[in-house]
């Protein structure tokens, strides 16, 4: 028993970020995303929305190196369960699930490479690649998106880890 908990975590460890988790979603659903920032009302826009919130929270935790490499996996693997469940409700097949979901998580992690490669500067380059992928967006679209996600980025860097792993993310 000891050696699938390893492999799967226990469950009320994947529960302590489930606040984290939820502040994550709710900040990506903010409806201004999606108004001023022209980023698509659809699926994936909002997929995109998630995934980009969270890589820059994952982003924030690496900064804090081993001391919240765990915590960045349990918020990893509740990405995954949320995806999963959401493929699900889609009506996908269980044969289908898992690719589905591996593209998702592969979606994150260019996301969160993108976003590190950015570091500390403007963000219009990866926005334009990964939110914007559906369509070409206007200027002004972009220049939102980048900076409201630079701003989230930005206040994280000075915000104390252990606030942001209680589920408290700055908001500006």
């Amino acid at each position: 028993m000891a050696f699938l908990s390893r492999i799967f975590g226990e469950k009320r460890d994947r529960e302590r970020l489930r606040p984290l988790y939820a502040e994550i979603v709710a900040l990506a659903r903010d409806p201004a995303w999606y108004r001023e920032g022209e980023v698509p009302d659809t699926l994936d826009g909002r997929f995109d929305m998630v995934a980009a919130v969270l890589a820059l929270v994952l982003l924030r935790l690496e900064r804090e190196g081993d001391a919240a490499k765990d915590e960045s996996v349990l918020l990893t693997e509740a990405f995954i369960a949320d995806m999963d469940g959401s493929v699900r409700q889609l009506g996908i097949g269980d044969l289908m699930v898992g690719k589905h979901v591996g593209r998702m998580v592969s979606a994150l992690g260019g996301r969160v490479a993108a976003f590190r490669e950015a570091a500390a500067g403007p963000l219009d380059t990866p926005v334009t690649r990964n939110i914007f992928h559906e369509s070409p967006p206007s200027e002004a679209a972009v220049r939102f998106v980048s900076a409201r996600l630079a701003d989230l980025r930005d206040r994280m860097a000075a915000f104390p880890a252990d606030r942001l792993l209680a589920g408290e993310v700055p908001r500006s």
